[in-house]
């Protein structure tokens, strides 16, 4: 396939060394929703902008995807993605779409939900086993559940498909499915999933007896990790990680093998929340952000004894989904950097983190206006993004 002509890409805001003396600019990202809240400290929002210094380019691999939602590098370099509507296919080291993928179970594609992200077996190249998470249609309503197949090695079918862990319970709404896949360093599947929005369904991120709201840890079978913090513990799930999350649709692990999640705020608020086992993660009685109708959300505060407050957030949001802790070679300066795709603001956001603090933020791929669905590193050491325009692009220095 020809590639498209290549863009160079611009970033937002002001180049800023770290030192004292240095003015901190912000990216500009327009006025915030909720004025009247104060961060609990320095730099946990709007903190210093910075600049890649080596120059980059964009690159438009393949064009005509369909809506899609998550992508994962093959090892023989090809992408595996998954499109919203149900479908998920490879596509090729030159671009070129392959035909959907035979077996994949029906989702349910209304509103937020489908087919949507993806992971490899940490035995992918053994096993051949992909795992997917799917908004899962089912008597009374739908929910987000969890399966798995062994890709055929000619990659045209999905085989020995089983659905390993539906979560719970059952709700009748196109909203707040989460949900982002990541297995961990300990060979754990980490699963977000969203409190499914309605303001009847909002408490039951606070409560353990469920799973909307929460960060899960499950075996590769989808049975619950036996290690989890509230394992045999009264009115809890065995499968519950950590709780009082909204809406997760971004998940990374970093170098040190720690679990990152990026999850969706009302107006104003997304958050950036560094995982710790039974910690709450305070939704929706601490927020930074505001209902949609523009009034404070009822009862809720910024900060409260007991809960975790986020690293870093949002106002106005970025609408987060996707994310990657860098570990190439590509562009040695975004060594640790964390990448996250974003909806709402239409770009790739950089942060550059320091002892578990955010220290510089940058924009990426603003001009192009597109909304980031997804990122992940490539084999090749370079950026590789899906945008809701059906593209999967190629981010990485210019030759």
């Amino acid at each position: 396939m020809k590639h498209l002509p290549r863009i160079l890409l611009l970033a937002t805001g002001v180049s800023v060394a770290f030192t004292a003396a240095a003015e901190c600019v912000p990216v500009k990202t327009g006025s915030k929703e909720a004025s009247f809240y104060e961060p609990a400290f320095s730099g946990q929002t709007r903190t210093c902008a910075v600049i890649t210094k080596t120059p980059l380019v964009g690159t438009v691999i393949a064009k005509g995807l369909t809506q899609p939602w998550s992508l994962e590098p093959l090892p023989d370099g090809q992408w595996i993605v998954s499109e919203k509507p149900g479908t998920m296919r490879l596509v090729s080291v030159d671009g070129k779409l392959g035909q959907p993928i035979a077996g994949i179970p029906a989702v349910d594609g209304n509103g937020q939900g489908g087919l949507l992200d993806i992971a490899l077996s940490p035995d992918f190249k053994k096993d051949r086993t992909v795992y997917w998470s799917f908004s899962e249609p089912r008597q009374g309503g739908n929910g987000t559940s969890v399966a798995h197949g062994v890709l055929s090695v000619d990659g045209t079918k999905m085989e020995q498909v089983s659905v390993i862990f539906h979560a719970q319970p059952t709700y009748n709404s196109r909203l707040h499915f989460g949900s982002r896949l990541a297995f961990g360093p300990d060979g754990m599947l980490y699963v977000t999933t969203g409190e499914r929005a309605d303001l009847q369904t909002r408490p039951l991120a606070q409560q353990l007896n469920n799973d909307f709201g929460k960060v899960l840890r499950i075996k590769p079978d989808g049975s619950p990790a036996p290690d989890n913090p509230f394992v045999g513990k009264p009115n809890a799930l065995p499968e519950v990680y950590t709780y009082g999350h909204r809406n997760v649709q971004a998940s990374a692990f970093d170098g040190a093998g720690r679990l990152w999640t990026i999850e969706h705020g009302p107006r104003g608020g997304d958050e950036l929340n560094l995982i710790q086992p039974g910690k709450n993660y305070g939704w929706p009685i601490n927020s930074y952000g505001i209902e949609y109708t523009g009034f404070r959300i009822e009862n809720s505060v910024t900060q409260s004894s007991g809960l975790e407050q986020p690293v870093y957030y949002w106002d106005p949001v970025i609408a987060p989904s996707g994310a990657q802790f860098y570990s190439g070679d590509e562009v040695p300066e975004w060594q640790g950097n964390l990448f996250i795709g974003a909806l709402r603001q239409a770009r790739l956001v950089r942060l550059v983190l320091k002892n578990d603090r955010v220290v510089g933020e940058e924009h990426l791929l603003v001009e192009r206006g597109q909304r980031i669905r997804d990122v992940k590193q490539g084999n090749d050491g370079a950026l590789y993004v899906v945008n809701d325009d059906g593209e999967l692009l190629r981010i990485g220095k210019k030759k």
